[in-house]
């Protein structure tokens, strides 16, 4: 098992949070799950998969408290956050290093081997990569589940916020982020962003994933792609009180 460097976004947009209210507790990461709080599931995920150096962005005192109990193999560190989520994870690759593989604080029902393929599956000449899942899996997983899906010619995906930046090049994708951060939850508005051609191969069903993240890291000047996992629940992170709802029975299973 290779080591590698993980980077576990817990920051904050500004707003409140609908999910730690619902939950009764100051921040998603506090959540618990089965016994264990949304960190440390998260943070213990990473170090079995063979993380040696975790960094945690957050700007949360109770998170950071939190971090300081949990025992793990790997060494934990907690990182300044930004209110943006690309500007956190630019600040946490910098302190960390590169290469880096980046996840959020509410991927509940994190894996190790999930990573591991992960990781195994990026194509060696990629600079950056994402983990996506084919709708299929998903509603296999999980039929309940109420997803966001990205349309493409050879079908339909969710994100798995599982992301991996292999060097310095990679972090020109971070400020295409932020210009299309907004509109994280309307695909069709980020191919307007991009251009014509892209927009109109999106809404015809012409464009493949494929070919909409290789365009995608085209516009930062990087080899981009996009990895399938066959892990369906690896989409399901938790967004809203619905989604807590979910993790909650799937983990008790």
């Amino acid at each position: 098992m290779t080591a590698f460097t993980a980077l576990v976004l817990a920051g904050s947009r500004g707003e409140p949070d609908a999910v730690s209210a619902y939950a009764g507790v100051s921040h998603k990461g506090l959540i618990e799950l089965g016994g264990r709080t949304l960190l440390e599931r998260v943070v213990t995920a990473l170090s079995d998969a063979g993380a040696a150096h975790i960094g945690v962005s957050t700007a949360d005192a109770g998170v950071i408290a939190a971090l300081d109990r949990i025992k793990v193999a790997a060494r934990l560190e907690a990182l300044p956050a930004s209110p943006s989520p690309s500007l956190s994870v630019r600040q946490g690759a910098e302190a960390l290093g590169l290469p880096v593989l980046v996840t959020t604080v509410d991927h509940a029902l994190l894996q190790p081997e999930w990573v591991t393929r992960f990781l195994a599956d990026v194509p060696a000449q990629a600079d950056v990569a994402a983990l996506l899942a084919p709708e299929a899996a998903v509603r296999a997983a999980a039929p309940e589940t109420q997803r966001s899906y990205m349309r493409f010619a050879d079908g339909r995906y969710s994100g798995c916020n599982l992301f991996y930046l292999r060097n310095r090049r990679a972090l020109a994708v971070i400020d295409l982020w932020r210009t299309i951060e907004t509109h994280r939850k309307q695909p069709w508005k980020i191919a307007a962003l991009l251009g014509p051609g892209m927009l109109l191969g999106y809404l015809t069903g012409r464009l493949t994933l494929d070919q909409a993240v290789a365009r995608l890291g085209a516009k930062a000047a990087v080899t981009a792609a996009a990895v399938r996992t066959p892990y369906g629940l690896a989409a399901i992170d938790v967004d809203k009180p619905a989604d807590l709802d979910l993790v909650r029975q799937i983990a008790g299973r």
